[in-house]
């Protein structure tokens, strides 16, 4: 199994990044917001994107906190959506709290999107 988050997994075009939030359908678990664009495809290519706004978190090393657990959830997690169906996937995680929330709590959450957006 390999855990790793390579660049090819990381949305940072822009026009799929506005394609996304544009055509995107979105949910909220709390702590996280999410904007999710899925299209078939050949292979299952995930792509996603982690915001942690300045609206909420003042303090540039909070934000850069909140962005590393956000990513190591997801990159400890992504299995679940590799069970699902094959399509090409692009998600936006974005932390809407002004609270600093702890690693297991922002887990949580994303174990509870990957299991919606895999079925």
């Amino acid at each position: 199994m390999d855990n790793r988050l390579p660049k090819s997994e990381k949305l940072h075009s822009f026009g799929a990044i506005r394609r996304l939030f544009s055509e995107g359908r979105g949910g909220f678990v709390y702590p996280l917001r999410y904007v999710a664009y899925a299209e078939s495809a050949d292979e299952l290519q995930p792509e996603i994107l982690f915001s942690t706004p300045k609206k909420f978190l003042k303090r540039a090393n909070c934000r850069n906190t909140i962005r590393r657990r956000m990513r190591e959830a997801y990159r400890l997690n992504k299995s679940i959506l590799q069970s699902g169906e094959k399509r090409h996937l692009q998600v936006a995680l974005i932390y809407s709290t002004k609270e600093m929330l702890d690693y297991k709590t922002i887990e949580n959450a994303t174990k509870r999107i990957l299991e919606n957006l895999s079925k």
